[in-house]
């Protein structure tokens, strides 16, 4: 009798999922309290604004470039306990700010730029602790992936977990407004940061690798490794396997592939979850009122149920029209980057409703993670499983060099166009509703120009053999 198959994939799936969700939840904190709630007590702008979040991604970036290689190096377990430990710790941190800025600024001196200038400061060492244990969220969660998912079924794994990203950012707007309303923006960021130590507890108890896991029958093995030639019996553990030297990545195509991919998209995204609160913000909705939170909350909705089928979509090909995974996912991503095109409507029908810009932002958004959950799957299909870890750190550095690019100019950009009102133009609109459009419809063709450079880099599957 032909034994049951056991589905512990999933569970693992499940676990990245949910690591996701407060990976996100954790980020979108500072941006649910910093328009209606922070910079009313710090004196902030949006250059400030824009001065923490853009070092948050630089920050992020750098990390990234380390925290693949120590995923690798320290082994998926324990590489993902350190970084969701060192993110929580980071996260709960922040709740320390203004008692710190109190104290400083009653040595230093008082004065509104005085509080403000601390607190930027304070802010930065938070983020940036955040930063660096954020950073090997993905690294790990790509490489758990690769371990327990033929390469059929990744892009809808990648997909599904990714849908975290979405999950924590449409939790967020119904929750953290409403925690710093009632017990101050400080135990928000405790609240959502003590999450995280919840999780690794699960994290203990359930993960192995497939090999090793009790929760693993043969069945269940045979399916996860069937890409592998040399069959069950013969599979090398991730430790025993040869690994390629972090320099030497930078010699493949596929790597510079991935980078483009990341550089010119992952911007966007992090533009929208920065800052699409403070947009509704300034549209009159802030994160105070209950209209302004469902705004974000439908932004967020449409982005996680349409960015799903960013995963079914490669597996009807390869399945159904017998493309090669590779080609499947390109031509599925090809697809997703023309959704970001709709941002070139976010600005010119937000006089007509408000409505308009959470319905496109969030169309856009779910190109975006569809079209990241099969981009981060284009490592796994072409890289040994011992280096994915390193080339998706390497990938996410430069996406979070892009982020910093756009979060810190758009938030020059703002407070630029905010003063110079009228005397500022672009596209029919001026002030900081110019600003925004130029923003917009800088998101809005990014996707297209990195599809362009991926396949002019790698135009045909080719797997890296050491």
């Amino acid at each position: 009798m032909k034994e049951k198959m056991t589905n512990w994939r999933w569970a693992m799936c499940t676990l990245l999922f949910v690591a996701t969700t407060i990976n996100y939840m954790d980020r979108q904190v500072l941006s649910l309290t910093y328009k209606d709630f922070i910079a009313p007590e710090f004196n902030w702008t949006d250059s400030d604004y824009g001065t923490i979040t853009g070092f948050f991604s630089i920050f992020y970036a750098f990390a990234c470039l380390f925290a693949g290689k120590f995923v690798d190096w320290m082994g998926t377990k324990r590489g993902f306990l350190w970084a969701i430990g060192i993110w929580s710790l980071g996260a709960c941190m922040h709740a320390g700010c203004g008692w710190a800025t109190t104290e400083i600024v009653g040595l230093v001196g008082s004065g509104a730029m005085v509080v403000s200038t601390v607190s930027v400061w304070l802010f930065l060492v938070c983020r940036g602790i955040l930063a660096l244990g954020e950073a090997g969220n993905f690294p790990a969660a790509i490489k758990v992936t690769a371990e327990y998912f033929p390469k059929k079924d990744r892009a809808l794994a990648t997909s599904l977990f990714n849908a975290g990203a979405s999950v924590g950012a449409l939790a967020a707007p119904l929750t953290i407004p409403i925690l710093a309303q009632k017990f101050g923006w400080e135990m928000a960021f405790i609240i959502i940061g003590v999450l995280g130590f919840v999780w690794m507890f699960f994290w203990v108890y359930m993960y192995d690798k497939p090999q090793s896991s009790k929760q693993v029958n043969s069945a269940e093995l045979a399916y996860i490794l069937q890409d592998e030639k040399e069959g069950v019996a013969e599979v090398k553990p991730a430790e025993e396997e040869k690994t390629i030297p972090l320099l030497k990545c930078f010699g493949y195509k596929q790597t510079w592939s991935f980078i483009a991919g990341k550089f010119f998209t992952d911007g966007v995204w992090w533009f929208y979850l920065f800052w699409a609160p403070a947009y509704f913000s300034e549209c009159g909705y802030g994160m105070d009122t209950m209209q302004g939170k469902m705004l974000v909350f439908v932004l967020y909705l449409i982005v996680t149920i349409v960015s799903i089928g960013g995963g079914y979509l490669p597996k009807l090909f390869v399945e159904k029209m017998g493309m090669e995974p590779y080609s499947g996912r390109m031509r599925a991503m090809l697809i997703f980057a023309f959704f970001p095109l709709f941002a070139l409507f976010a600005q010119p029908l937000q006089g007509v409703s408000v409505w308009f810009p959470a319905v496109i932002i969030g169309i856009a958004g779910a190109g975006h993670q569809a079209w990241s959950a099969n981009l981060f799957s284009t490592i796994g299909d072409m890289f040994p499983k011992s280096t994915i870890a390193t080339v998706t750190g390497i990938g996410a550095m430069v996406g979070g060099c892009g982020s910093f690019l756009i979060n810190k100019g758009a938030g020059m950009l703002f407070t630029y166009a905010e003063a110079q009102g009228a005397a500022f133009t672009f596209a029919g609109f001026d002030g900081k509703p110019a600003g925004y459009m130029i923003v917009f419809s800088i998101c809005a063709v990014a996707y297209l120009i990195g599809w362009t450079i991926m396949k002019v880099l790698v135009p045909k599957y080719k797997k890296i053999e050491i």
